[in-house]
Order: structure tokens, then sequence, then C-alpha cells
């Protein structure tokens, strides 16, 4: 190390080390490139840390993905490399995000990775950060050879190219397709490798049942190492580094602010140009920093670039508002052509306008310091969520022209100039108000950011103290110790389980209040109901009515199908009961694929795939059997079977072909009962019996059928298993 740095282990950072070779990696479309690069090239182990890991993102797009042999979506990925390697090792640690991130996350993210990959892949769902915190690390580990790091994750609404287009079809989502997003990641190798490997095996051995095996420790010589992202040029080789850590107080865990520390002292060493690019900008004690020496260095300029357009009331109360305060505090007695909090935005020829959104966390401090790393420049990324930052020194001619490098790539991106350009502007005299002015039109140009268009001024409000906080949400409570621990965040299967509760609760509710409120909606009264319109032409049609509500209100089928034929006789009972169970069906089958498509499927996840595919391969025959076997509610069945992917057609067949039997079974059963009411006898009675005994003998039998079928199918696959191996 050279005594130069500030770095020091005792405050401000985790591990002093050294890095052979590093390059940044400036927008997704870069980042995933080089992650899918490095995966392809395992041989013995990928560790994915991160507040995401989404399996259905592409990481790869348009002729690359064409071309690629391996697949490009990262959890076909995962899943073709662990089944090409045995021996890899693969292992996947996110967050197990709060409520508040529901729509944004995969819904079932741990499932997914279970029921779609190999034993050699583990996934694991961090619940251990105190409540109202986050996972926020985010770091790929592949070989113990290469790592990356910074402010990306494998996540939703994160893929851009560095054109950010006003319209990009890349850029799509569930929810639609999203704006210009700007981000930072970095790729490195040699001895620092080691550290960001300890701080994965320790995140993942403090919640896992099965620790990490222990990875063989390669040499780090002044060669590229295997696994090195194809394409990806080194920019730093052998930088001097740090790495800084925020931890929050947990379980057995003191808390980490070496973060805050280090962006404090690098911000201290400042003489010439300071540039920041950050999400959130809400930490006062970091724009105190920055004021101070302002005023400490005359000579010194400051140019921050965020976001602009708020995402949200929580996102505007919580972080705009402070961001207020923040612009205050920095440009304090201080004048305005040194210091500019700015957004980056673009208006082509047509007037179409889009703002970039800024999700990187960059700071360049001269040509001396370069942070990219996870944290924002927020409250909770300096005490409550898990981060880390990586930050080069440039301790030599050719590093140091690295940082300016970097810093002026970012700029004219920024502003629509080229890096030559923006080079000759920071050397003027007043580099900020140069930057600032002459910016072309139909390009990306900086303006200085007003938040006052969005929100007021606000230090403490109800919406920064859940999304920005200080401290946990939750209160600390103590053990059999008397050791105080912090609550952490509820699981998200916690949850979901929870959701689903409610759901059914209010559900049943309802239920029971229309059943308890609405005089017409019992037994008798239907029946009195179906009575009046026997011998009409209205008959049919009150049928096929009162089944079409007893369906959407979920009334039992057997109920109105013995009430039918116990009305309409032995022959034209069953008849129309199958009728109107076969409207009833399909109208609830409609519905279910309406809920589906809007989301259901998503709820259910790969279980619920699983049982649509079982469902879809037996066909008609599948949904006969379930209709003979009395195992859920007739109205449920037609839902989920909505939900699945089974045509109507097949639904509707099989439908017929597993009730019209027990029709006919049921029609004797009613049509017994009725007559035993009118004159009961030993004929009446005897009816009644067989009616029962042949209802219980198709139910028996239907079973007996259905495992014969499964049986015969499975041995014929088999068999034919068996040919294609001779």
């Amino acid at each position: 190390m050279t005594s130069e740095t500030i770095f020091n282990t005792e405050t401000n950072c985790w591990q002093e080390t050294h890095a052979n070779f590093a390059t940044p990696l400036i927008d997704c479309a870069n980042y995933y490139r080089a992650l899918h690069s490095s995966i392809c090239k395992a041989e013995k182990e990928i560790i994915i840390i991160g507040w995401d890991i989404d399996s259905r993102i592409r990481l790869l797009h348009g002729e690359e993905e064409e071309q690629s042999e391996a697949p490009s979506r990262i959890g076909e990925l995962i899943k073709w490399k662990a089944e090409q390697n045995p021996e890899l090792k693969v292992y996947l640690l996110r967050w197990d995000s709060s409520f508040a991130f529901f729509d944004q996350r995969e819904m079932w993210a741990l499932e997914v990775w279970q029921d779609k990959t190999p034993d050699n892949v583990q996934a694991l769902l961090d619940d251990s950060i105190p409540m109202g915190g986050s996972q926020h690390q985010k770091v790929v580990l592949i070989d113990n050879e290469v790592v990356f790091s910074g402010g990306m994750d494998v996540a939703l609404h994160r893929w851009d190219t560095r054109d950010h287009k006003i319209e990009e079809s890349g850029r799509d989502g569930p929810d639609g397709e999203y704006g210009p997003l700007h981000d930072a990641q970095i790729v490195s190798c040699g001895p620092l490798v080691k550290y960001f490997s300890e701080l994965a095996r320790w995140r993942w051995n403090r919640i896992a049942e099965e620790p990490m095996q222990e990875p063989d420790t390669p040499e780090h010589n002044d060669e590229m190492p295997a696994t090195w992202p194809d394409g990806v040029k080194p920019c730093f080789t052998n930088v001097d580094c740090a790495i800084a850590r925020t931890i929050p107080e947990m379980e057995d865990v003191e808390p980490v602010q070496e973060v805050c520390q280090m962006l404090l002292d690098v911000i201290g060493s400042a003489e010439k140009f300071l540039y920041i690019e950050n999400q959130f900008a809400t930490r006062e004690d970091i724009a105190r920093a920055i004021n101070k020496r302002l005023k400490e260095c005359p000579q010194l300029n400051v140019i921050i670039v965020s976001s602009y357009d708020p995402k949200g009331l929580f996102e505007s109360e919580a972080y705009w508002a402070s961001r207020i305060t923040f612009k205050q505090i920095i440009e304090k007695d201080i004048d305005d052509e040194r210091v500019k909090m700015t957004y980056s935005s673009i208006r082509d020829q047509q007037g179409k306008m889009a703002y970039k959104r800024i999700h990187s966390k960059v700071m360049a401090v001269d040509d001396k310091y370069l942070i990219i790393g996870s944290s924002n420049l927020s409250n909770r990324s300096m005490s409550l969520d898990t981060e880390v930052d990586l930050i080069l020194h440039g301790n030599n001619e050719q590093n140091q022209q690295c940082i300016r490098f970097i810093r002026n790539d970012l700029l004219a991106e920024h502003s629509g100039r080229t890096i030559e350009e923006v080079e000759t502007l920071i050397d003027s005299e007043k580099p900020v108000q140069a930057l600032m002015d002459g910016q072309l039109a139909h390009g990306y140009v900086l303006t200085e950011i007003d938040d006052n268009e969005f929100t007021a001024e606000s230090r403490e409000n109800v919406f920064r103290s859940i999304s920005d906080p200080v401290k946990p949400l939750g209160p600390a409570i103590p053990d059999f110790n008397g050791k105080f621990t912090w609550i952490t965040n509820p699981r998200r299967r916690t949850i979901m389980i929870a959701l689903g509760i409610t759901i059914l609760s209010i559900i049943a509710g309802i239920l029971v209040f229309i059943s308890h409120t609405v005089p017409w909606l019992d037994g008798d009264r239907i029946a009195a109901f179906l009575e009046e319109s026997r011998g009409t032409y209205f008959a049919l049609p009150t049928v096929l009515l009162v089944y079409l509500v007893g369906g959407l209100l979920f009334f039992p089928v057997t109920v109105l199908s013995l009430a039918v034929a116990a009305i309409f006789g032995p022959i034209w009972g069953p008849v129309y009961g199958i009728l109107g169970a076969l409207l009833s069906a399909g109208v609830t089958f409609i519905i279910g694929k309406l809920l589906g498509n809007a989301g259901l499927r998503k709820l259910g996840g790969p279980k619920v795939e699983a049982v649509d595919a079982k469902l879809k391969e037996s066909g008609i025959v599948g949904v006969a059997t379930i209709r003979m076997l009395p195992v859920a509610p007739f109205s449920l069945v037609n839902l989920v079977a909505g939900i699945s992917s089974i045509s109507l057609l097949q639904f509707l067949i099989g439908t017929f072909l597993g009730m019209f039997p027990q029709m006919i079974a049921k029609g004797l059963v009613g049509d017994s009962i009725m007559q035993i009411f009118k004159s009961p006898s030993k004929e009446t009675v005897t009816y009644l019996v067989i009616g029962l005994l042949v209802w219980v003998a198709m139910i028996f039998g239907s079973q007996k059928l259905a495992k014969m079928y499964q049986a015969k199918k499975q041995q014929n696959k088999k068999d034919e298993s068996e040919e294609c191996i001779a």
C-alpha cells in the first residue's frame, strides 16, 4: 500500500487490498453481457448476492442473444450451466424482500430456483435484516477469480444501453416499457477477490443450514484469469483499493458504518473537482462535508447527477423532499457557479421527452479516488441496509488517467458531449458552469434540479421515517439471555400466507353474509323456485340460471343436482343438470382465465405451473378424473382450470364425461327422495339405496380407472424410452 491513501481499517474500511485488473461496466447491457460471459466460463463455483435475482432476466439482447449457444435468461443459463457441469456449485442469496416491493419482484423467487434447477444450485432468501432495512449488497463471484460489484442487480427495470434511447424495445418488463436507466458496476480480479469471497461466505453461512465449501485459493499473478469476461478490456492495472461496508446491527453482529466514514474522508480530500452520481441524496452529514470542503478549498468544484421525476408518493416525500434540504446545505454561502445538483434528460426533434433514471452509486475525487458501490447517499445506506463499496486509489499515472477518463466519460454521456470536450471544460476556470452552458438541443443535457416542483422541504415526515430511516422500524426485543435484538422484516412466505388467509377470509365472510342475508339462497327456496318452472317453457332457462348463479356463489353443485333430479325426474333431471353444470363450469372457467392473466398465475408460481403441466398432459381424461373424484369444490376446480393452459373445449368435454354418469346416479337418488316424500314404500326406498350404491360405486370405480390409466401411461412412456435407448 502507498502511504498516500486515506484508507484506515480502523475507521473507514474493512480491508485494504489490491486489484490486478479492474474495469467499470457502465449500464446494464454491458454488465449483463460480461456476466453472461463469465458464468459461461465458470468451472467450480458461482456466487450471486443481490437485492434481487430474477430468473426471468435476459442477459443478452438482439443478435447477441440469437447467436449465443448458451441461454440468455439467467434462470435458464444457471440451469444449463449446472446441468453441464454437476461439479459446479452455484449459490444464490437474495433479500427476502418486504411487502413494499411485491409488484417489483418475482413472486415465488425461492421456489423457482428450487424447482427448476438441479441439486448443485442452492438458493436462499435472507430475512435477517432488521425491519425497514434491506439486503443491498450486489456481488457476483466466479470461480473465486473474478468479482463483479457495484449498484446493479439482475432485476426488473435495470437493462439499458449507453445510448439511453427515448424508446427502446429491450427495456420491457411485466408492466410494460420503462424509461432510460443509468447504472454502474465494476469487474475486478486479484487479491481483493478473497475478501469479497469472505464477505459472501459470511453472509451465506450465518443463515444457511449447510455452510459453503471452502474455496480453492487461486494464484493471483499478472495474467488475466480464465473467467474474465470476453470483450472487456482492463482499465486499472495493479491498483490499490479498499472495501467499505455498511452492516446493520443484527443478531450476533455488531453494526458497521465504514461507508459513511469513507465518503466523509474522501470528500475531505477533494481539491479541484468532485463528481458524484447517485440515486438518492438525503444524508445531511454528507451534504455538510461537501459544503465544508467547498469553503476550505476555493478551487474545488462539485457536480452531482441524480434522478428527476420521482416514482410515487413515497419517493417524492421521503427522498425528494429531503433532497431539497441536502441541496440547500451544500450550496449555503457558496458561489452557485461552483456547485450544481443536476439531472440528465433528452427531448428529440418530435418533442418527445425522457428523464434518465440514475441508479448508479459513483464518486470520483479529482484523479485520486474512484468509488463504485451499492451505497446511496441516504440514511438507510449509511446505517440500516447492508452495503459494500469498492474504492480505487490513483496510485500511479495510469490509474489516475483511468479515474479522469471514467469521470469524463460519464459526464459526456449525461451532457451529450464527447469525452474530449468534457476534459477541456473541466480544465477551464469555471468547470461546473462551463458544463451547464452551451449544451446542444436534441441530445442529453444536464439541468439543475428543482425539487420544489414535486414537493416541499421536509426534514421529518412519515414517508421519510418509513422509506429512509436511520434506525430499524421495529423495536428491539430481549432474548432469554437479556440481549436485545431488532425485529426483522417478515418473511416473504409469511406475507404470502397471511395475504392468502386474508383473501380467503374475506371471500368466506362475503359468502356467509350473502347466505344469511339473501333469503332465497337455500335449498328449500331453490327447490320451490325450480318447482314453479316445471312443465313450462322456462324450465330449462330457470335451471341454467340457478346453476350459473350457484356456481358464481360457490353453491354446492351436488345439492343443485339432487334438487333438479327430484323436481324434473330421473330422465330430464340429469339432462337439465349436466347442461346447467356445463354452463356454470364454462363461465367460471373463463373468469379463472381472466384472473390468471391478471396475476393469479404469478401468485401461484411454480407449484401452479406443475399442476398446470399435469392437467395439460392428461387433457380431457384428467379433467374427467377430477370431476369423478370429489377432491375440491366444483367452482374452485373451474377457476383453477381457467388459470391452467388447458383449452375451454377440452375442459367442457372432460367435465361432461366425468359428470354425466354421476348425474344419472344423482337423478336416481334425487327422484327416489322425492318419491319417498310423496308416497314412501319399499320400492321407493329400494330405488334410493340402489341410486346411492351406484353413486358410491362410480366414485370408487373412477378412482380405480384413473389409477389404471395413469399406470398404463407411465408404462407406455417407459417402453418408449427403452426403445429409444435401444
